[in-house]
């Protein structure tokens, strides 16, 4: 029995402003038109003989978009565990390792992160397939990616002697100089690290026992105080935060003797950055790539995208050029690791952009800010069919609602803060209410199309923190 497990905890900075804290990188359609790399990493194993439903492993705030991405092709029976903290892959793999001993003493876990591409799927299953025995046989399996060129932006995996379908590893390298890059490539002995692993469940937990047994205690702690909030399984935050944080490749994988290697060449890419990207995309005559509303005129080399407005290049080479509703990058094509760097500045000041979109998705809907002054703000709301927003009260702010599509069900009290005589009463198209400040409230959506309505608050603050939830259906305090 293998047990998919999708690490999905990871932020994405080096695809700002697309990827963001709330909504990064492995949500996104970067690769696929159809599909966000999370769901790709699903879809990847469908096919593998005696796979399990897969294992998701996140944090709490995507936890609503990972049930709704998995939802939308059709897995509902995925486990979901919520990390109340991040500790690195070492703890996660942990977490899902204790789940999967309680579906089989004798499960072994295909690691895979959310946000990788595989363009030949089968070549991938194959090697799963070939590491499979290894794993039977009580090795930690790792797949190695066959090189294509002298990359300094990944680690590698010095392999040794054949052993079954795979072979020892002699060593873990960092990332290495361009130098020492091409040495590696020429030698034919190295290999991506792709951080995709195989091996059985209780292996990786006498493993951690060996090398890094106070983080085994701290994740037994926070997995045995779990509890279920109603898809999801919460990990004890107190037990959790206390276990220390590393990466698998750290605290095991460098240190163990039954370490294996299986290479593969798949047409692999982690998508670390803006350049990454570049290489996956189609090109023009010109070497560049682009998506969304885009005109070129001698440019070269360049990867150009627009989300929300046209987008002119003249006379450029080798730049990434990324424009979103509240945002534009521009950053030369060999220095696009670097992009994180501007995130830190925006978290170092304070600044929305580094966190959320102009689009805000909630486990109701999602919501866009159309104008924001100090005195008032524009929002566009869609709410799902059956979905509704918490029963709330703002204590700095008014809110005026009108329908432009479907019909909405307002729930509303009569004085401040009242909750003991609320009514109820539908709005369809073109009609609107007037929710004063301090007014208990709350928006549903009763029919079966999407509820689309424009929101005008205003008030002394208007920042999404002034509310107070009396009730919610999806658990949020």
């Amino acid at each position: 029995m293998i047990i998919p497990v999708i690490l999905s905890g990871g932020s994405g900075s080096r695809l700002w402003p697309v990827s963001r804290e709330e909504y990064p990188k492995q949500f996104l359609n970067l690769h696929r038109d159809d599909q966000s790399l999370l769901q790709e990493a699903a879809n990847r194993i469908k096919d593998l003989e005696n796979a399990q439903p897969p294992l998701v492993i996140c944090n709490e705030t995507h936890r609503f978009l990972v049930a709704e991405q998995l939802h939308q092709i059709g897995i509902d029976d995925a486990q979901i565990i919520l990390e109340p903290c991040g500790r690195n892959t070492a703890p996660a793999i942990a977490l899902a390792a204790a789940a999967a001993l309680e579906v089989n003493a004798d499960a072994k876990l295909l690691v895979m992160p959310a946000d990788h591409v595989i363009k030949d799927e089968a070549a991938f299953i194959r090697a799963v397939k070939q590491g499979q025995s290894l794993a039977s046989d009580g090795k930690l399996i790792t797949f190695g990616i066959t090189p294509q060129r002298a990359h300094t932006g990944y680690g590698y995996i010095k392999r040794g002697a054949a052993t079954g379908q795979g072979f020892e590893v002699l060593a873990f390298v960092e990332k290495p100089d361009a130098t020492r890059a091409a040495e590696y490539l020429a030698s034919g002995n190295y290999l991506w690290n792709s951080g995709i692993f195989l091996f059985k469940a209780l292996d990786y937990l006498k493993a951690l026992r060996q090398h890094a047994p106070a983080m085994l205690d701290a994740c037994e702690r926070a997995y045995a105080l779990r509890s279920e909030d109603m898809d999801f399984t919460r990990i004890d935050g107190a037990a959790f935060a206390a276990c220390p944080s590393d990466s698998i490749d750290y605290a095991i994988m460098e240190k163990a003797s039954n370490v294996a290697v299986v290479p593969v060449n798949p047409g692999w890419s982690d998508i670390g950055a803006w350049d990454a990207l570049h290489e996956l995309k189609a090109v023009d005559d010109n070497n560049n790539a682009t998506h969304g509303d885009v005109i070129l005129h001698d440019t070269h080399s360049s990867l150009v995208h627009s989300e929300s407005r046209l987008v002119a290049a003249v006379g450029v080479d080798n730049l990434i050029i990324v424009e979103t509703g509240d945002a534009v990058l521009v950053v030369d094509r060999h220095k696009a690791q670097d992009t994180k760097k501007i995130v830190e500045a925006l978290q170092a000041a304070g600044r929305t952009e580094s966190k959320t979109h102009q689009q805000v998705y909630r486990p109701w809907g999602h919501y866009r800010t159309l104008a924001l002054t100090d005195s008032f703000q524009v929002k566009e709301i869609v709410v799902k069919p059956g979905a509704k927003l918490s029963l709330q009260m703002h204590h700095h702010r008014a809110e005026h609602w009108v329908v432009v599509e479907g019909t909405a069900k307002v729930t509303q009290g009569k004085s401040h803060g009242d909750t003991e005589s609320l009514k109820s009463f539908l709005l369809s198209e073109d009609e609107s209410t007037y929710i004063p400040l301090g007014t208990v409230h709350r928006l549903e959506n009763p029919g079966v199309i999407p509820l689309k309505l424009i929101e005008v608050q205003t008030g002394s603050y208007l920042g999404e923190d002034d509310i107070v939830r009396y009730s919610d259906d999806y658990g949020r305090e």
